[in-house]
């Protein structure tokens, strides 16, 4: 069992295996964050949004924690984020069986600590999910397995804020040569944002999540 918590907003159309969407929020946040985008987004969409493990208090939780020193900086603690993608991986199992689900159309939609974990858990569980969508987050190459599957054929939308203080816009840029590079079908948009969703950038990804129902 994930035993992760979540709250759900099922399709506004009856349906008999809906196609799926998972929200992962950032750090520092919670479940009804990203649910915000849920009464915008296609009816037909089984929406789901997950609560990470980690409490930090007054109603902020996290992924996996991230560590400040004098020395290194700040550090994020890789065991704890490889423990949370194997719980999301159980967790979407569980969505999928729960609500018969469309099992080819899984989409995964992250903000920041929930977008590095979305690109990590597409490579660790190869075509668990077919769409991810990563908001304002990285590849962090440090949280990949030894070998990434070539038969993978999800597709990525990243896209990022030009101006992000939190996550650097160099860090996200990385995205499109490393999947490019592996022959992965992806798009990589920026916008003239700090560290969130511009309008538009929400009716990019409304989009291309559309373009795959």
């Amino acid at each position: 069992m994930s035993d992760l918590h979540y709250i759900v907003r099922e399709p506004k159309v009856a349906l008999e295996n809906p196609s799926l969407l998972i929200l992962l929020h950032g750090y520092g946040s919670n479940e009804q964050d990203l649910f915000s985008f849920a009464e915008e987004l296609p009816d037909n969409l089984l929406i789901v949004s997950a609560q990470a493990p980690l409490s930090m208090g007054f109603g902020g939780y996290a992924w996996y924690s991230i560590n400040f020193d004098d020395k290194n900086g700040k550090f994020s603690d890789l065991k704890e984020a490889k423990e949370s993608i194997d719980k999301i991986a159980i967790f979407i199992d569980e969505i999928k069986k729960k609500y018969n689900t469309n099992s080819e159309k899984t989409f995964l939609l992250g903000f920041s600590q929930g977008a590095i974990l979305s690109y990590s858990l597409s490579f660790f569980y190869p075509n668990k999910i077919q769409h991810v969508i990563a908001l304002s987050g990285y590849i962090n190459t440090e949280l990949l397995p030894e070998n990434i599957s070539t038969a993978i054929t999800t597709d990525y939308y990243c896209s990022h804020g030009s101006v992000d203080q939190v996550l650097p816009v160099e860090w996200a840029r990385n995205s499109k040569p490393f999947l490019d590079k592996l022959g992965f079908e992806n798009v990589y948009s920026e916008y003239n944002v700090g560290h969130g969703v511009a309008p538009q950038n929400f009716y990019s990804f409304k989009n291309w999540i559309e373009e795959r129902l």
